[in-house]
């Protein structure tokens, strides 16, 4: 795997922060994220396998692909616990592991920010997800606030991806989804504070049908 997919500190930092969100809203989230999903789903970026409690007995399979050799040995680990039978994979979103409709639905939740290539990552989302299948998605976005999107530009523009596992915070994810050939049937902004220690930031959650 290429090294701008290795993120050794921040890897071993994250699982931490991501159960602190947990306990201040984003578990509710992730049940909103995954409710109601069926048949054969790919989770794209799953991490070390937060989003695995929430999937529901619907749900046949979950193909689980991440490239950070950490959090993808901690993925396995969750994925013993879950609900439904999850299959880690070793990969990337630009090059997905799978086959043209291949799947019910896929899954992108805080990940989309930290893709090489957004609108590479979702054509291969668009290719292995069936005709008519879903794409659920939960991901942090530019403000519509003048002031917070200018921020956020900065701080994409100066050390922020290099700390964050190379999250970018002003993308537009919204809008990309759409350019990409889905149509987004739902979406909702959530202004959702993660930590104590950081400002409200802008979500998306909502669900897409390909084309």
């Amino acid at each position: 795997m290429p090294s701008t997919h290795r993120h050794p500190v921040f890897a071993r930092v994250y699982p931490r922060i991501g159960h602190a969100a947990e306990r201040r809203g984003g578990a509710e989230h992730r049940r909103a994220l995954l409710e109601g999903l069926s048949g054969r789903v790919i989770e794209v970026g799953a991490g070390h396998g937060l989003n695995f409690p929430y999937y529901a007995q619907g749900v046949t399979q979950v193909v689980a692909v991440e490239p950070e050799p950490y959090l993808c040995g901690l993925a396995r680990r969750a994925a013993v616990n879950a609900p439904v039978p999850i299959v880690i994979r070793d990969g990337i979103a630009e090059a997905l592991p799978a086959a043209g409709d291949e799947f019910d639905a896929a899954v992108a939740s805080l990940v989309l920010c930290s893709v090489d290539d957004q609108q590479a990552a979702l054509a291969e989302i668009n290719r292995v997800v069936r005709p008519g299948g879903e794409l659920r998605f939960y991901e942090h976005v530019i403000s519509e606030r003048p002031g917070m999107a200018r921020m956020q530009r900065w701080a994409d523009a100066t050390i922020y991806p290099h700390l964050a596992g190379g999250c970018h915070a002003a993308r537009d994810t919204g809008a990309a989804i759409s350019n990409a050939g889905f149509q987004i049937e739902r979406e909702e902004r959530i202004a959702f504070k993660p930590s104590a220690l950081v400002p409200a930031i802008p979500h998306i959650l909502g669900a897409a049908r390909a084309a």
